[in-house]
C-alpha cells in the first residue's frame, strides 16, 4: 500500500501512549501498556492491539480499573511466586511476572509466577517470548476474560479461551513461538472480523442447535468450537485450573464478560513459567540442535499443492520484520474508531503522532 497508508509501529505507539496518560495512568505505565499494543499490532495479533484501545478507554471511564495498582508478591518461594495485580492493567502485572520469572529461573533453573486480580494482557505470545532474550524458554497460560465456550456436549458457558503460548530459543533461526487459544479462533478474532465487516469461516462457532454461525455479529447466539473437540474442552479446562483456580482468580462461573461489564473488577488470571536450558547443559549446543529440528520440519517432503512447511511463530516473525520496516496497515474502521477516541481526549489524529 502507499507509505501514506501506512503507520509506523513507534508511531501508533505514540498515540495509545497519549491517550491512556489523557485517561489517568501514569507515564510509564501508560508507555509501557501502549508499547506492548503496539507489539501485537505488529505481529498480526490484530484482535488484541489498537481494537482494544477504545475497550479499555470505556472500561477506565467506567472505573473498571484501578489506574494506579500495587503490583505485589503475595506468595514466594525460590522457584515460584503468586502476584496481586491489585486490579491494575493486565499489561503491567505480567510484564512484572515475566520479569520476576526470567530473575527466579536465572537462580533455580525453572520458575512459576502466577497472578490474580488482573486484567486482558494482549496475545499469550508477548510474555512467552520475554524470556527468549535471556535465551531462556517461556510459556504462558491465561483464563481469558469472558466464556465463550460449555464443557463438551453442553450449552452452559463456563469456559473461556484459555490460551497458551510457548516460546524456545533458537541459534540462527527464529525462535520456535506457538501461541493459540484452546478454542479453534480466539474471541478476539471474531470482534476484529466484525469491525472489518467481514464473515467468519465454518468452523470457528455454532448456534446453540449446533448449526455453523458465520456472522462474527451474531456471535453472542452461539459459542466457539474448542480445538479437536473434547480434547481442546480437556485443555481449556486444566489451563484454567492453573491459570485461575490455583492463584484464587476467576474461573468457570466466576469469569466476567468485560464486554459486557466495564465496571466489575475481572479478577483475571494468568501465569508464566520460565526454563533456563543453562541447568540442562550448554546454551551454544541446545540453540543449535533446535535449529536442525526446525531444518527438519522445514525440509519436510510436501504434500501436493504445499509451497512451505511453517513453523510457530514464523508468520508472525516476519510480519513484525515487515512491520517495524514498512509500517502497519490499518483498517479503515480501525484508524476512524482510534482519531475518534483521540478528538474526544484532545488529541491530533494517529497520522500527526
Amino acid at each position: 500500500m502507499p507509505d501514506a497508508d501506512r503507520v509506523p509501529v513507534a508511531q501508533l505507539s505514540r498515540f495509545m501512549a497519549a491517550a491512556l496518560r489523557k485517561l489517568g495512568l501514569p507515564e510509564g505505565d501508560a508507555s509501557l501498556v501502549a508499547q506492548l499494543m503496539a507489539e501485537a499490532e505488529a505481529q498480526g495479533s490484530d484482535g488484541h492491539g489498537a481494537i482494544r484501545l477504545a475497550p479499555y478507554a470505556r472500561r477506565i471511564r467506567a472505573g473498571g480499573y484501578n489506574l494506579k495498582p500495587d503490583i505485589r508478591v503475595v506468595q514466594e518461594k525460590p522457584a515460584m511466586a503468586l502476584l496481586d495485580g491489585d486490579n491494575g492493567f493486565g499489561h503491567l502485572v505480567m510484564h512484572k511476572a515475566a520479569q520476576i520469572a526470567i530473575e527466579k529461573a536465572k537462580q533455580c533453573g525453572v520458575a512459576w509466577v502466577g497472578a490474580r486480580l488482573s486484567n486482558h494482557a494482549g496475545p499469550a505470545s508477548i510474555y512467552a517470548r520475554m524470556p527468549l532474550a535471556h535465551d531462556m524458554v517461556g510459556l504462558y497460560f491465561a483464563v481469558g476474560n469472558a466464556n465463550h465456550l460449555p464443557p463438551w456436549g453442553g450449552l452452559d458457558m463456563l469456559l473461556s479461551t484459555n490460551p497458551v503460548a510457548v516460546a524456545v530459543p533458537a541459534g540462527e533461526e527464529p525462535p520456535v513461538v506457538l501461541d493459540m487459544a484452546t478454542t479453534v479462533a480466539a474471541y478476539g478474532k471474531v470482534k476484529a472480523k466484525a469491525q472489518r465487516g467481514e464473515q467468519m469461516p465454518e468452523g470457528w462457532m455454532i448456534d446453540r442447535t449446533g448449526q455453523p454461525l458465520t456472522d462474527p455479529k451474531r456471535a453472542a447466539e452461539g459459542f466457539l468450537l474448542p480445538i479437536g473437540g473434547y480434547k481442546g474442552y480437556g485443555l481449556a479446562l486444566v489451563i484454567g485450573l492453573l491459570a485461575g483456580t490455583l492463584n484464587g482468580a476467576a474461573m468457570g462461573r466466576d469469569v466476567l464478560d468485560f464486554n459486557q461489564d466495564f465496571r466489575t473488577t475481572t479478577n483475571t488470571g494468568q501465569a508464566i513459567c520460565v526454563i533456563d536450558p543453562a541447568a540442562f547443559g550448554d546454551v551454544t549446543g541446545f540453540k543449535a540442535r533446535v535449529d536442525q529440528v526446525i531444518r527438519d520440519m522445514r525440509g519436510a517432503e510436501r504434500m501436493p499443492g504445499v509451497d512451505r512447511i511453517w513453523l510457530p511463530g514464523e508468520q508472525s516473525h516476519e510480519k513484525r520484520l515487515r512491520s517495524e520496516r514498512g509500517g502497519l496497515v490499518l483498517p479503515a474502521a480501525l484508524r476512524e474508531q482510534l482519531d475518534a477516541l483521540g478528538a474526544e481526549l484532545g488529541l491530533a489524529p494517529l497520522g500527526q503522532h
